[in-house]
């Protein structure tokens, strides 16, 4: 139940012949992409005639990662009715967001985007070719950032493009292009052909001329006249080829697209049967006027005179421009060679190209009914007496509530002059309080003193936000810790936890701090801040850490595997790697550094080991074989390694090592051998794990090499 599907042309062609054939309809398949190749429009109107199914062109290369454009269609192309559009469909398509196109004449002239103006396509984009591997084909980019495609094209003023050759298959005839993909693409479509190419084959007087090999499809047979009549109207008439050739078979590369380079092999013998007469009067005269000046594009009108009649039984020369008079007489013109036959059985050659991211605080009362905050109210000093006046019962309620305590007071008789305002406020204080009242303060009062000692919203945020700015340093913790004892392997500890979910968190954990500082400043700084700025404070020092290892996950080489040796290079013995197990990095007599790595990646780790481990070289002892294996085996134990082989016959040592942090283990192997100038020593240390070592095995090496020296 396939909905969609791409593939190149000729596949697409074969699989509509076997539904042909077979009487067949898909019943599901609703859309395809064409890529490749320049699709012909026979394919395009068979799907969408004959089954429904739209046809979307796509245009791409392993250099732009790989695609340039598709054919998808703009508001103006898709208001169009289905056979307005049909031309689109048979174009290339627009280039996506970050995908720039222009093109160029051979001396680098940047040409119009008309839709009829050939030139050479060139591609410019942030995910498009900057190099090749290791710098072959030295410098591929133009002065402007632009990529050579090796694509001859148009572009229109929708920027729609469309490719009409590759540079190499362009037919040069007379100064001028012609498309070898545009005839082909008609020629596919006769009722006749099964698949049909065009190539440039040579010709004395216009440098190249067109030439159509046809695959008839089975039972079929047909004459030359029929095709040429089948192109009449559909191209230009100097386009049209000057001879067609009855293939039993046409080569196929790897991809499925027609592997011209072997056609062009197999035909490099073969001469048109125009070129006779033409050589002969080419032979004979001389032009009086220059040649004219070669075009990156063919203009409408006719460029030079319509090639020989193709309907004539006898080949007629092209009719020269104003000429000088003949030098001599012409000589005879040679025998018509054969069209050679273009077997099947040759066997198909994969053509491989060159490469051409007021929050308000709820503050505490104060405490109320202080009688030397009250201005104008007599204090008096208290006399203790064992009477007890009435309300001394709410007396001793506010004094448990944390009021001034005042059980056993003797009043003078003059009455207190009336109190004035209170200082926080106009509403005047008044003595004594009821039973009811103190009860209802005391409850409030303890509320009160519990937000202070607690500090509210703020100090509980920042209770919980400090929680979250311990937690990366706890993850990492545990995932150590479990790593280390075995409870988990290191994908999850170091590669789920610590690598990345404990940076998230770290990262979220300064944005609540940020947070804290401010409810900080509002809720009262003088009791806040300090623990907003060390809830921030941890949150950035972990998330440094962070940014730290990030980047020297980048500039470090990213290698877990050093060697002193790299032309002869250690391997460790069936034994060891048993010991390492299947699911170890495997140990490469060469390795290449692996994509992903900034400035790395793709090299040889030998260049890398020999340009960041000075220490990685082998060592020279003044001693037999003998005693240099000994001090290297008792340097290993003083190293802390664990051996798994000790082969003094072989002068082979193993061992393993485990990282301090997470416990991950790494194997060594030391050779000894004979010296002209005593023993060598060689060491090379590969970690289980493919996680960058940020120089542990480095640094392995160049101690076990200093306790060898000692």
């Amino acid at each position: 139940k396939v909905t969609f599907s791409a593939a190149v042309p000729t596949v697409w062609q074969m699989l509509l012949n076997y539904l042909r054939e077979n009487n067949l309809k898909p019943t599901t398949l609703k859309r395809v992409v064409i890529g490749g190749s320049a699709v012909p429009e026979a394919i395009v109107r068979r799907f969408r005639d004959d089954y429904g199914v739209d046809v979307t062109h796509a245009w791409g290369m392993t250099e732009t990662s790989p695609l340039g454009t598709q054919g998808t269609p703009n508001a103006a192309i898709a208001a169009m009715d289905a056979e307005a559009q049909l031309k689109f469909k048979l174009k290339q398509g627009r280039p996506p967001l970050g995908i720039d196109l222009k093109l160029i004449d051979d001396g680098g002239k940047v040409l119009p985007h008309d839709g009829t103006t050939f030139g050479k396509l060139m591609v410019k984009g942030p995910f498009v070719v900057g190099e090749y591997f290791r710098g072959d084909g030295g410098e591929i980019l133009d002065a402007d950032g632009y990529f050579d495609t090796g694509d001859v094209a148009t572009i229109d003023e929708h920027g729609v493009m469309q490719i009409t050759d590759r540079s190499k298959d362009v037919i040069k005839s007379g100064g001028e292009w012609i498309s070898s993909i545009e005839i082909e693409n008609i020629a596919a479509g006769h009722p006749k052909a099964e698949l049909a190419a065009v190539i440039g084959v040579a010709h004395p007087k216009w440098d190249e001329r067109p030439l159509l090999l046809v695959k008839l499809k089975a039972g079929e047979t047909a004459t030359k006249e029929e095709f040429l009549h089948y192109l009449e109207g559909k191209i230009a008439k100097w386009w049209m080829p000057d001879d067609v050739v009855f293939v039993d078979d046409i080569p196929l590369g790897a991809t499925g697209k027609i592997d011209k380079k072997l056609i062009r092999q197999r035909m490099v013998d073969y001469v048109l049967p125009t070129a006779v007469a033409a050589g002969a009067a080419v032979a004979a005269t001389v032009a009086l006027a220059a040649p004219p000046e070669p075009k990156i594009y063919a203009p409408e009108p006719e460029p030079h005179p319509e090639p020989e009649a193709h309907h004539a039984p006898e080949p007629v020369a092209h009719a020269p421009e104003p000429q000088a008079p003949e030098a001599h007489p012409p000589e005879a013109p040679a025998p018509e060679a054969p069209a050679p036959e273009v077997h099947a059985e040759a066997p198909p050659v994969v053509h491989h190209e060159p490469p051409p991211a007021d929050h308000t605080a709820w503050s505490p009362q104060a405490r109320p009914v202080q009688a030397e905050r009250v201005r104008g109210l007599t204090v008096i000093e208290p006399t203790f007496t064992e009477t007890k006046f009435p309300g001394a019962e709410a007396s001793e309620a506010v004094a448990e509530a944390g009021f001034p305590a005042a059980p056993r007071l003797e009043v003078p008789a003059d009455p207190l002059p009336a109190p004035e305002a209170d200082v926080f406020g106009d509403t005047p204080l008044t003595l004594p309080f009821v039973p009811g009242q103190a009860k209802t303060l005391r409850k409030a009062d303890r509320q009160a003193d519990r937000k202070a000692k607690s500090g509210g919203f703020g100090n509980r945020y920042l209770d919980l936000a400090l929680l979250g700015a311990l937690a990366p340093a706890a993850m990492v913790g545990a995932a150590m810790l479990g790593t280390r004892f075995g409870l988990m392997d290191w994908k999850t500890g170091l590669g789920l936890i610590t690598l990345e979910w404990a940076p998230k968190i770290a990262l979220l954990s300064v944005a609540t701090g940020l947070v804290g500082v401010i409810i900080a400043l509002f809720a009262g700084f003088g009791r806040l801040g300090l623990k907003a700025f060390l809830v921030l404070g941890l949150s950035l020092a972990t998330l440094g850490g962070y940014v730290w290892m990030r980047q020297a996950q980048i500039t470090n080489p990213p290698v877990n595997d050093v060697a002193t040796d790299w032309a002869r290079p250690l391997t460790f013995s069936q034994r060891m790697m048993r010991e390492r197990g299947v699911d170890a990095m495997p140990v490469e007599f060469d390795p290449i550094v692996p994509l992903g790595a900034e400035f790395y990646a793709g090299r040889r780790v030998a260049d890398v080991n020999a340009e960041t481990c000075a220490v990685a070289r082998p060592l020279i002892l003044a001693a037999n074989t003998a005693a240099a294996y000994a001090r290297a085996k008792s340097a290993m134990e003083q190293a802390g390694l664990a051996l798994v082989t000790d082969d003094p016959r072989q002068g082979r040592l193993e061992a393993t090592a485990r990282s301090l942090l997470f416990g991950l283990r790494s194997d060594v192997v030391v050779r000894i051998l004979p010296d002209p100038r005593g023993a060598r020593i060689d060491v090379r240390a590969v970690d289980r794990a493919p996680t960058p070592d940020l120089g542990a095995n480095c640094s392995r090496i160049g101690r076990l090499m200093g306790f060898m020296r000692s």
